[in-house]
């Protein structure tokens, strides 16, 4: 009646390998690591103690969780202990979370971008990749932090310069009453602290020390007594306070008191829904046929300024840059490319407005230098009305990289007669331009790459590279927030979430060239 059903009786085989199918994914995770050097991994245990568990067995346990949408090192170790796939990787071996976690985040902190670099030359080796074509883009991940206990750099600023101001004129009273006490300009050094426009934390620490060395001459001074308890207690405290707070700031406008790595950011995924800002990290990847070639961490928001920093990362791991950069119009800057041409790496990077070029308005706005004449041998600019502007001077700006703009300015000999004036400008006087010759160039030439068949065909392609690529880490995997804090952890997470895409990968195209 029934089938026979016994928990003790014992059956063959007793491998737990038989179970797991021939093309499953853990067995491309099982053989992409052990294809890799021992010496890799040598560098993270300098000896001594007792016995630690092989790293290629805690890579292989920690990957094959990352492609299994297991991110905690407490999953981790509970899979270890009941899932067959994990049993089998592991040997049968039972590493606990704490373990788990040292490994992933302080053990393999000098070893993981070596890990990264060696599988990516076993893709090229089997030509999954060929390291021609990169295609750039960012995303925006939240951070293990608190959502509501932020520090805003504007308002640091602010509070510390109301501060100084009380500050200033405490001394200033404090100075008042001893001249009038003693009939004497004693104090010089307080009456300087108090007039200084940058009054810092150690200076204020000195001059306190000062007031209550006189404070012990002058026991029954109760206004002294005060004014000393005030610096003391409030003052002193808040302005060390805030000088903390712009060290850890640094450039940034923001970050959190929970993970103070973390920017806060304007981020699609809103647990709210209405656009909040929340704590958060940029991640910079370049993919080609959907494997990722080179990632990076970021606490800027916009993508502007990580391609630099990007792509010399990439270069440290790969020994050169790629041949071709793609990216969309947020890193289409004078800065990036100039960089990528002093590289000699070929761009096709779009810019602000060179969709909008396209339009009828944009192309029948005369207030477009675009649509003026420029004339390279007189060095000057001829509008739509027929007006020639003539170079008057040139100025210079830096931007927070300290790379250097310049702007040639030109102007035009009269415009009140012009009838196309209301058209052209909306200044009072003759119509002025600025320019930076080198960014204009520069443009030209992306636009013809762009409009290039192969430009055309690349950027097109670049649609279909990073922007899945995304997709499969954070709604497939389901990835939305980092579970370690601090920017060096936080980057170890990302190549982890690197390595298990790449491996995901492979097997996704193993199977597709095994069908064909």
């Amino acid at each position: 009646m029934y089938i026979q059903y016994s928990m003790d009786q014992l059956y063959l085989p007793m491998d737990l390998e038989e179970g797991i199918p021939a093309n499953h994914l853990v067995r491309v995770v099982n053989a992409a690591v052990n294809r890799l050097d021992d010496a890799i991994f040598d560098a993270a245990y300098p000896g001594g103690g007792r016995d630690s568990y092989h790293p290629k067995m805690l890579t292989k346990v920690i990957l094959y969780a990352y492609t299994q949408r297991i991110y905690s090192s407490r999953q981790i170790a509970k899979a270890v202990r009941e899932n067959i796939m994990f049993m089998w990787i592991a040997g049968r071996q039972r590493p606990d979370f704490r373990t788990i976690n040292r490994f992933r985040s302080d053990r393999m902190k000098t070893a993981l971008e070596t890990v990264f670099t060696a599988v990516l030359q076993f893709l090229a080796e089997e030509n999954y990749v060929q390291l021609e074509h990169y295609f750039v883009d960012g995303t925006k991940i939240e951070a293990n932090a608190n959502r509501y206990t932020f520090v805003w750099g504007k308002a640091v600023v602010k509070q510390k310069a109301k501060l100084q101001e009380k500050v200033q004129t405490l001394f200033a009273a404090i100075e008042e009453a001893e001249k009038q006490e003693e009939g004497t300009h004693g104090g010089q050094d307080l009456l300087e602290l108090g007039e200084s426009s940058n009054i810092t934390g150690e200076k204020l620490e000195h001059a306190v020390k000062q007031l209550e060395e006189r404070l012990q001459e002058k026991l029954e001074d109760k206004p002294l007594k005060k004014a000393v308890r005030t610096l003391r207690k409030d003052l002193l405290p808040r302005l060390q306070k805030y000088e903390t707070h712009e060290a850890i700031l640094g450039r940034r406008n923001s970050y959190s008191k929970t993970d103070h790595d973390a920017t806060f950011m304007r981020m699609k995924e809103d647990h709210m829904r209405n656009g909040q800002l929340k704590p958060g990290f940029n991640v910079q990847i370049g993919t080609e046929n959907q494997f990722i070639i080179g990632y990076s961490l970021h606490q800027r928001p916009t993508d502007t300024r990580c391609l630099i920093p990007h792509l010399e990362k990439v270069k440290s791991q790969l020994g050169k840059l790629p041949g071709t950069v793609i990216a969309d119009a947020g890193y289409g800057g004078e800065e990036n490319y100039d960089d990528l041409e002093q590289n000699e790496v070929q761009a096709i990077v779009k810019y602000s407005t060179y969709h909008r070029e396209k339009s009828k308005a944009w192309q029948k706005d005369i207030s477009k230098i675009d649509n003026w004449t420029y004339n390279r041998e007189q060095d000057t600019w001829t509008c739509a009305a027929g007006q020639t502007l003539s170079f008057s001077r040139v100025s210079k700006e830096k931007t927070e990289s300290e790379y250097e703009i310049e702007y040639r300015h030109y102007r035009s000999a009269s415009c009140e007669s012009c009838t196309l004036k209301p058209q052209c400008t909306k200044a009072q006087g003759d119509r002025e331009i600025k320019v930076s010759m080198k960014y204009w160039r520069l443009k030209n030439q992306a636009r013809q790459k762009l409009r290039s068949e192969e430009g055309y065909a690349l950027a097109v392609r670049r649609m279909i590279e990073p922007e899945p690529v995304f997709g499969d880490v954070k709604n497939n995997r389901g990835f939305k927030r980092f579970l370690l804090r601090g920017l060096p952890k936080v980057s170890l997470e990302v190549g982890w979430l690197s390595l298990a895409h790449n491996m995901a990968q492979e097997s996704r195209r193993g199977r597709q060239k095994r069908r064909s």
